[in-house]
Protein backbone atom coordinates (compact mmCIF):
# COMPACT_ATOMS: atom_id res chain seq x y z
CA UNK A 1 0.00 0.00 0.00
CA UNK A 2 1.30 3.45 -0.92
CA UNK A 3 0.57 6.56 1.19
CA UNK A 4 -1.96 7.55 -1.52
CA UNK A 5 -3.79 4.25 -1.98
CA UNK A 6 -7.59 4.63 -2.23
CA UNK A 7 -7.49 8.33 -1.40
CA UNK A 8 -9.82 10.51 -3.47
CA UNK A 9 -7.78 13.36 -4.94
CA UNK A 10 -9.31 16.15 -7.04
CA UNK A 11 -7.00 17.82 -9.58
CA UNK A 12 -7.97 21.03 -11.40
CA UNK A 13 -6.21 21.97 -14.60
CA UNK A 14 -5.72 18.23 -15.04
CA UNK A 15 -5.72 17.93 -18.83
CA UNK A 16 -2.16 19.08 -19.59
CA UNK A 17 1.22 19.90 -18.07
CA UNK A 18 1.79 19.60 -14.34
CA UNK A 19 -1.86 18.79 -13.62
CA UNK A 20 -1.92 15.87 -16.03
CA UNK A 21 1.45 14.53 -14.90
CA UNK A 22 0.28 14.68 -11.28
CA UNK A 23 -3.05 13.01 -12.02
CA UNK A 24 -1.22 10.18 -13.80
CA UNK A 25 1.21 9.74 -10.92
CA UNK A 26 -1.61 9.76 -8.37
CA UNK A 27 -3.40 7.06 -10.36
CA UNK A 28 -0.24 4.96 -10.57
CA UNK A 29 0.08 5.17 -6.79
CA UNK A 30 -3.42 3.94 -6.11
CA UNK A 31 -5.42 7.14 -5.65
CA UNK A 32 -8.88 7.60 -7.11
CA UNK A 33 -8.47 10.73 -9.21
CA UNK A 34 -11.09 13.28 -10.25
CA UNK A 35 -9.78 15.38 -13.14
CA UNK A 36 -11.28 18.83 -13.78
CA UNK A 37 -10.50 20.95 -16.84
CA UNK A 38 -12.23 22.70 -19.75
CA UNK A 39 -11.57 20.39 -22.69
CA UNK A 40 -13.56 17.17 -22.68
CA UNK A 41 -11.49 15.47 -25.39
CA UNK A 42 -8.14 16.06 -23.70
CA UNK A 43 -9.57 15.09 -20.31
CA UNK A 44 -10.84 11.84 -21.81
CA UNK A 45 -7.34 11.08 -23.09
CA UNK A 46 -5.87 11.73 -19.64
CA UNK A 47 -8.41 9.45 -17.96
CA UNK A 48 -7.79 6.72 -20.53
CA UNK A 49 -4.05 6.85 -19.81
CA UNK A 50 -4.63 6.47 -16.08
CA UNK A 51 -7.05 3.59 -16.56
CA UNK A 52 -4.73 1.85 -19.05
CA UNK A 53 -2.08 1.86 -16.32
CA UNK A 54 -4.51 0.24 -13.88
CA UNK A 55 -5.64 3.39 -12.06
CA UNK A 56 -9.05 4.81 -11.21
CA UNK A 57 -10.05 8.17 -12.68
CA UNK A 58 -13.06 10.19 -13.79
CA UNK A 59 -13.28 13.40 -15.82
CA UNK A 60 -15.46 16.40 -14.93
CA UNK A 61 -15.57 19.17 -17.52
CA UNK A 62 -15.62 22.74 -16.19
CA UNK A 63 -14.01 26.10 -16.75
CA UNK A 64 -12.65 26.93 -13.30
CA UNK A 65 -13.41 30.62 -13.94
CA UNK A 66 -17.12 29.72 -14.04
CA UNK A 67 -18.27 29.49 -10.42
CA UNK A 68 -21.37 27.44 -11.18
CA UNK A 69 -19.56 25.00 -13.45
CA UNK A 70 -16.73 24.59 -10.96
CA UNK A 71 -19.14 23.91 -8.12
CA UNK A 72 -20.97 21.37 -10.25
CA UNK A 73 -17.75 19.56 -11.06
CA UNK A 74 -16.78 19.31 -7.39
CA UNK A 75 -20.25 18.07 -6.49
CA UNK A 76 -20.14 15.43 -9.22
CA UNK A 77 -16.66 14.31 -8.16
CA UNK A 78 -17.86 13.95 -4.56
CA UNK A 79 -20.91 11.98 -5.69
CA UNK A 80 -18.62 9.64 -7.61
CA UNK A 81 -15.78 8.99 -5.18
CA UNK A 82 -16.93 10.53 -1.90
CA UNK A 83 -15.50 13.52 -0.06
CA UNK A 84 -12.03 14.48 -1.20
CA UNK A 85 -9.01 13.33 0.81
CA UNK A 86 -6.83 15.68 -1.19
CA UNK A 87 -6.98 18.60 -3.58
CA UNK A 88 -4.45 19.83 -6.11
CA UNK A 89 -5.74 23.27 -7.13
CA UNK A 90 -3.56 23.65 -10.17
CA UNK A 91 -5.61 25.33 -12.91
CA UNK A 92 -4.23 28.58 -14.24
CA UNK A 93 -2.87 30.40 -17.26
CA UNK A 94 -0.41 33.13 -18.16
CA UNK A 95 -2.67 35.69 -19.77
CA UNK A 96 -1.60 38.38 -22.20
CA UNK A 97 1.67 40.17 -21.62
CA UNK A 98 1.37 43.96 -21.53
CA UNK A 99 2.89 46.89 -19.60
CA UNK A 100 1.12 47.83 -16.39
CA UNK A 101 -0.40 50.95 -17.94
CA UNK A 102 -1.74 48.98 -20.93
CA UNK A 103 -2.99 45.95 -18.99
CA UNK A 104 -6.67 45.59 -19.94
CA UNK A 105 -9.59 45.17 -17.56
CA UNK A 106 -10.63 42.00 -19.38
CA UNK A 107 -7.18 40.46 -19.03
CA UNK A 108 -7.10 41.31 -15.32
CA UNK A 109 -10.61 39.98 -14.63
CA UNK A 110 -10.01 36.69 -16.45
CA UNK A 111 -6.65 36.21 -14.77
CA UNK A 112 -7.96 36.77 -11.26
CA UNK A 113 -11.01 34.57 -11.83
CA UNK A 114 -8.94 31.70 -13.21
CA UNK A 115 -5.75 31.85 -11.18
CA UNK A 116 -6.97 33.22 -7.85
CA UNK A 117 -10.71 33.00 -7.27
CA UNK A 118 -10.91 29.41 -8.55
CA UNK A 119 -8.29 28.38 -5.99
CA UNK A 120 -10.26 30.03 -3.17
CA UNK A 121 -13.46 28.33 -4.32
CA UNK A 122 -11.77 24.94 -4.76
CA UNK A 123 -10.35 25.04 -1.25
CA UNK A 124 -13.72 26.11 0.13
CA UNK A 125 -15.43 23.20 -1.61
CA UNK A 126 -13.28 20.51 0.00
CA UNK A 127 -12.31 22.02 3.35
CA UNK A 128 -15.51 21.48 5.38
CA UNK A 129 -15.46 17.69 5.00
CA UNK A 130 -11.73 17.58 5.70
CA UNK A 131 -12.13 19.61 8.89
CA UNK A 132 -15.03 17.43 10.01
CA UNK A 133 -13.11 14.18 9.68
CA UNK A 134 -9.80 15.80 10.79
CA UNK A 135 -7.84 14.61 7.80
CA UNK A 136 -6.85 16.00 4.41
CA UNK A 137 -4.18 17.64 2.31
CA UNK A 138 -4.41 20.54 -0.13
CA UNK A 139 -1.74 21.72 -2.55
CA UNK A 140 -2.10 24.83 -4.69
CA UNK A 141 0.05 25.81 -7.65
CA UNK A 142 1.92 29.04 -7.24
CA UNK A 143 4.89 30.15 -9.30
CA UNK A 144 8.22 31.90 -9.09
CA UNK A 145 5.86 34.86 -9.49
CA UNK A 146 4.49 34.07 -6.02
CA UNK A 147 7.78 35.35 -4.62
CA UNK A 148 9.13 37.70 -7.28
CA UNK A 149 7.89 40.65 -9.30
CA UNK A 150 8.16 40.33 -13.07
CA UNK A 151 7.49 42.95 -15.73
CA UNK A 152 4.55 43.08 -18.13
CA UNK A 153 2.09 40.71 -16.48
CA UNK A 154 0.59 42.40 -13.44
CA UNK A 155 -2.43 40.10 -13.25
CA UNK A 156 -0.36 36.94 -13.25
CA UNK A 157 1.99 38.24 -10.57
CA UNK A 158 -0.87 39.43 -8.39
CA UNK A 159 -2.77 36.16 -8.74
CA UNK A 160 0.23 33.99 -7.96
CA UNK A 161 1.16 36.08 -4.92
CA UNK A 162 -2.44 35.66 -3.83
CA UNK A 163 -2.57 31.87 -4.04
CA UNK A 164 0.45 31.60 -1.76
CA UNK A 165 -1.40 33.82 0.70
CA UNK A 166 -4.53 31.69 0.38
CA UNK A 167 -2.51 28.57 1.15
CA UNK A 168 -0.99 30.14 4.24
CA UNK A 169 -4.33 31.48 5.46
CA UNK A 170 -6.03 28.12 5.03
CA UNK A 171 -3.07 26.29 6.57
CA UNK A 172 -3.22 28.16 9.87
CA UNK A 173 -6.99 27.65 10.15
CA UNK A 174 -6.83 23.98 9.23
CA UNK A 175 -3.74 22.92 11.18
CA UNK A 176 -5.55 22.25 14.49
CA UNK A 177 -7.80 19.84 12.57
CA UNK A 178 -4.96 17.81 11.04
CA UNK A 179 -5.57 19.27 7.57
CA UNK A 180 -2.50 20.48 5.70
CA UNK A 181 -2.25 23.18 3.01
CA UNK A 182 0.89 23.88 0.99
CA UNK A 183 1.88 25.78 -2.15
CA UNK A 184 4.19 24.36 -4.81
CA UNK A 185 6.19 26.91 -6.81
CA UNK A 186 7.17 25.54 -10.21
CA UNK A 187 10.03 27.32 -11.89
CA UNK A 188 10.85 26.96 -15.57
CA UNK A 189 9.04 23.69 -16.27
CA UNK A 190 8.49 22.31 -19.76
CA UNK A 191 4.73 22.61 -20.15
CA UNK A 192 2.35 24.04 -22.77
CA UNK A 193 2.31 27.28 -20.75
CA UNK A 194 6.08 27.67 -21.03
CA UNK A 195 5.89 26.88 -24.74
CA UNK A 196 3.70 29.95 -25.25
CA UNK A 197 6.63 32.06 -24.07
CA UNK A 198 9.07 30.29 -26.37
CA UNK A 199 7.78 31.74 -29.64
CA UNK A 200 8.46 30.05 -32.96
CA UNK A 201 11.66 28.23 -32.01
CA UNK A 202 10.57 26.47 -28.85
CA UNK A 203 13.62 24.23 -28.46
CA UNK A 204 16.08 27.11 -28.75
CA UNK A 205 14.01 29.11 -26.26
CA UNK A 206 14.01 26.18 -23.82
CA UNK A 207 17.78 25.89 -24.02
CA UNK A 208 18.23 29.62 -23.48
CA UNK A 209 15.92 29.62 -20.45
CA UNK A 210 17.65 26.54 -19.08
CA UNK A 211 20.95 28.37 -19.01
CA UNK A 212 19.43 30.84 -16.53
CA UNK A 213 18.70 28.00 -14.06
CA UNK A 214 21.45 27.10 -11.57
CA UNK A 215 21.07 23.42 -12.51
CA UNK A 216 21.52 24.40 -16.14
CA UNK A 217 18.21 23.06 -17.44
CA UNK A 218 14.48 23.54 -17.23
CA UNK A 219 12.46 21.03 -15.22
CA UNK A 220 9.82 18.52 -16.18
CA UNK A 221 6.18 18.21 -15.20
CA UNK A 222 6.97 14.81 -13.71
CA UNK A 223 9.57 16.31 -11.36
CA UNK A 224 6.95 18.75 -10.09
CA UNK A 225 4.36 15.99 -9.79
CA UNK A 226 6.69 14.04 -7.48
CA UNK A 227 6.70 16.94 -5.02
CA UNK A 228 2.93 17.43 -5.25
CA UNK A 229 2.28 13.73 -4.65
CA UNK A 230 4.55 13.79 -1.61
CA UNK A 231 2.75 16.82 -0.16
CA UNK A 232 -0.65 15.21 -0.79
CA UNK A 233 0.41 11.97 0.90
CA UNK A 234 0.58 11.01 4.56
CA UNK A 235 4.37 10.93 4.18
CA UNK A 236 4.24 14.74 4.49
CA UNK A 237 2.17 14.60 7.68
CA UNK A 238 4.15 17.38 9.44
CA UNK A 239 4.42 19.74 6.45
CA UNK A 240 1.94 22.61 6.21
CA UNK A 241 1.88 26.31 5.39
CA UNK A 242 4.93 25.95 3.15
CA UNK A 243 5.96 27.30 -0.24
CA UNK A 244 7.93 24.56 -1.96
CA UNK A 245 9.93 25.60 -5.03
CA UNK A 246 10.63 23.13 -7.83
CA UNK A 247 12.89 25.43 -9.81
CA UNK A 248 16.40 24.06 -10.12
CA UNK A 249 17.65 26.53 -7.52
CA UNK A 250 16.42 29.85 -8.95
CA UNK A 251 14.73 31.26 -5.84
CA UNK A 252 17.23 29.94 -3.35
CA UNK A 253 20.48 31.09 -4.93
CA UNK A 254 22.30 34.12 -6.24
CA UNK A 255 24.10 33.37 -9.47
CA UNK A 256 26.80 35.95 -10.28
CA UNK A 257 27.52 35.96 -13.99
CA UNK A 258 30.96 36.74 -15.35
Amino acid sequence: MTPLAEKHIIVTGASTGIGRATAQMLGERGARVSLIARRADVLAEAVAEIEAAGGQARAFVADVADRIALGGAFAAATDTYGAADGLFANAGFGGTFAPFTAYSDANWDTMIATNQTSVFLSIRHVLPAMLARKSGSIVVTGSLASERGLANNAGYIASKHAVLGLARAAAVEAAPHNVRVNCVLPGLIETPLLHTIGGNNIRAAMEMMGRAVPQGRIGTAKETAEVVCFLLSDAASHVTGQSWAVDGGILGTLALGG
